[in-house]
């Protein structure tokens, strides 16, 4: 749990702001000390009053304020804190964060400060899908700057789609990798998870049966240690690993491009089970029986290979890419040429046949391949899978 720990949290303006008030107040409850700052735009939205008698600290709105200061106020009072949180941040904000710009109080803070700093976005839809404002968000992220949300939703302008701020508990427990002090803090970890579906028609699709359980088991274990983790997952049947960064997709194609968005990365583990074929060509409409009695025809073309991609990568490769081998026959044989063939640094083999019961259970037994040779791994549960895994890249790592 976050406590004990003092959140510099700049209010931006936006509708969103109301729910800085009750960000405020979970916080509080936590034992955490909030140091407001609100934009000028904020004050349209919500009052310094509130924020003030929320937060119980003096509410920071004027650069200027600080000058009188003994020391550089705004230095010391980005420097003071061990979070600065901008919630809701909008395109503006982020627009000045990517650009390096210092025109008022909240930017000068962003400056300023040398400790992490977590966003969460809010604005209309069309705003942040513009190509200037993902330009933006790229830039925010190659810097190590957090990101939580947006998420998908009805917003106060009457669209819908993705600009919604995310909810209070998912921003605060985006705060956690950020303030941890295990082995990975500093450290981004990318992770995969679940399977693709890659649609046929619009009713159906070609899937797998993974649950995604281990790779949100991964995630998990990689933010206790105090990694930044972005875990890119297919349709899953298991809840989201708390406190990273989470990119859903549906597509082989999708889960790629979110991949290389999420880059660089000190470290990349490939638990997704990726379709390896799709559709060559979506039907837009139902097929129907013809009435011929024969099924229909349609061709398959191969998928992106995802580790491949990563892991033969010449700029920008993550230091240590780590896959997974699911398979039913020869399964050390074939993943000890997998790792050749996809140019990985470790490759973890489980034996997938129906009679393990590993694809949709608890439990997994595994092999991890590498260039030291072959390390066969007891059966144990996922979570405690992952918590070795977890402590071997911060070995190796450090």
């Amino acid at each position: 749990m976050l406590t004990g720990k003092r959140v510099l949290l700049i209010i931006g303006g936006g509708i969103a702001a109301f729910k800085s008030l009750d960000l405020i107040r979970r916080l509080r409850e936590r034992g955490n000390t909030v140091v407001p700052v609100l934009t000028a735009a904020a004050e349209k939205f919500v009052t310094p009053l509130s924020v003030s008698a929320l937060a119980a600290e003096r509410v920071h709105r004027d650069l200027f304020d600080l000058t009188g200061e003994v020391e550089m106020g705004h230095i010391e009072l980005s420097r003071s804190a061990d979070l600065i949180a901008v919630a809701p941040c909008t395109a503006d904000l982020m627009a000045k964060m990517a650009g390096g710009h210092a025109d008022d109080l909240a930017s000068t803070l962003l400056m300023a400060t040398d400790k992490p700093v977590l966003i969460a976005p809010s604005m209309n839809v069309r705003m942040w899908l513009h190509p200037a404002t993902q330009r933006n968000l790229t830039t925010l992220r190659s810097e190590r700057i957090l990101v939580v949300g947006p998420e998908e939703g009805e917003m106060a302008c009457g669209e819908f789609g993705p600009g919604r701020m995310s909810e209070t508990t998912d921003i605060i427990n985006a705060m956690v990798p950020a303030l941890g002090d295990g082995p990975l803090r500093g450290r981004h970890v990318l992770v995969t998870s679940g399977p693709t579906i890659e649609s046929i028609d619009p009713v159906r699709y070609i899937t797998n049966r993974s649950s995604g359980a281990q790779g949100a088991a991964i995630a998990e274990a990689l933010v206790s240690l105090g990694a930044r983790v972005t875990f890119v997952t297919g349709p899953s049947s298991v809840p989201q690993p708390i406190g990273v960064e989470a990119v859903r997709v549906e597509s082989a194609a999708q889960m790629l491009d979110a991949v290389e968005a999420a880059l660089p990365a000190d470290a990349a583990v490939f638990a997704a089970a990726v379709a390896d074929w799709r559709s060559a060509k979506e039907s837009s409409r139902k097929i129907k029986k013809d009435g011929s009695g024969g099924p229909p025809k349609f061709e398959l073309m191969e998928n992106p290979d995802i580790l491949a991609t990563i892991a033969l990568k010449r700029d920008g490769r993550p230091e240590l890419v780590v896959g997974f081998a699911a398979e039913t026959d020869d399964v050390i044989a074939q993943a000890v040429a997998k790792r050749e063939r996809k140019g990985c640094d470790w490759i973890l083999a489980n034996d997938v046949s129906p009679e393990t019961g590993i694809v949709g259970g608890s439990e997994n037994a595994v092999t991890l391949i590498s260039s030291d040779g072959v390390e066969e791994w007891p059966r144990m549960g996922k979570t405690q899978v992952a918590a070795r895994l977890a402590n071997r890249i911060a070995e190796t790592l450090a």
